[in-house]
């Protein structure tokens, strides 16, 4: 990790990257914010008494970086403006090396919680875009139990709801051995996400229903499993398919057809089926699938 240090008073800079040395940091000084603009870092610690210097410039090009302000004093122009433009945090000088190196490690692991964040987000999104349903959660209410053929689906269902209302989500498999600890645990402001209930026998399920009690809660399944709470059932003719599951051959080709048709010209289509193109055109009629132009 390189630490950027951006500060006019050498002595003092020279001294604050040789305690960040000792600590296990790579550092460089700049005394100007024009030569810091070129500067590659992961963290920078900016001093905001830089007479006849504007340090905006550098905070909007490495608002993506850790930027920590060292200040003499609190105003509008040395914290309030430059955090609103994206530097992180404030230290006032002068300042105990073990304080700075705190706020250092706090936003670090801020970083890698926000970049995991980011990177399940998007892969949840790129694995479920597919997906589509014709359903509400808003008209029905919590709690809610969804009966569906496709767990994927109801994932979709409940991460675009939590995206929309703006909910913490919390994931409880009930596979989990201490599932009741998870529940018990729980902020009963957050909404509880609950799968794998046919698992259970009916004295684990009577238990469930009591410590739910109190909690916002969705329960997902894949079989009918009796509660006492209202459910819905959501069906998807896009569902893919367990490796543990078997096929009639009409299933198999009708989700090929549904799911490649887009991806593929019917000539390699109708090759890798093992079938003409005149069949495949049959069974597309006979499944009622209709390729879009």
């Amino acid at each position: 990790m390189k630490i950027i240090i951006v500060e006019n008073e050498l002595y003092l800079a020279q001294s604050i990257a040789s305690k960040l040395l000792d600590s296990g940091f790579d550092t460089e000084i700049f005394a100007t914010v024009k030569e810091a603009l070129e500067s590659s870092g992961d963290v920078y610690l900016l001093s905001t008494n830089l007479p006849g210097q504007n340090f905006f410039p550098l905070i909007t090009k490495f608002k993506n970086k850790i930027i920590i302000l060292m200040v003499n004093y609190i105003n509008n122009n040395t914290v309030s403006e430059p955090l609103e433009l994206g530097a992180k945090d404030y230290i006032v000088k002068p300042f105990k090396i073990e304080e700075l190196l705190r706020k250092i490690n706090h936003h670090q692991e801020y970083q890698k919680h926000q970049m995991k964040g980011e990177l399940f987000v998007s892969y949840t999104d790129n694995l479920l875009k597919e997906l589509t349903y014709n359903f509400d959660i808003d008209s029905v209410g919590l709690p809610l139990v969804i009966e569906t053929n496709y767990q994927r689906l109801a994932d979709k269902i409940v991460f675009d709801y939590v995206n929309a209302n703006d909910y913490t989500l919390i994931y409880i498999p009930l596979t989990h051995p201490n599932w009741v600890k998870m529940i018990e645990k729980s902020n009963p402001q957050h909404l509880l996400y609950i799968c794998d209930i046919e698992i259970l026998k009916k004295v684990e399920k009577t238990q469930l229903f009591k410590t739910l009690d109190g909690y916002n809660f969705i329960i997902s399944t894949t079989s009918g499993v009796e509660t006492p709470y209202r459910c819905v059932s959501v069906i998807s003719e896009s569902k893919l398919y367990d490796q543990n599951e078997i096929l009639t051959i009409d299933d198999y080709v009708k989700f090929i057809v549904t799911n490649f048709q887009y991806q593929f010209p019917d000539t390699e289509l109708s090759k890798q089926l093992g079938i003409s193109r005149k069949s495949l055109w049959e069974k597309r009629k006979k499944y009622g699938i209709f390729k879009k132009k």
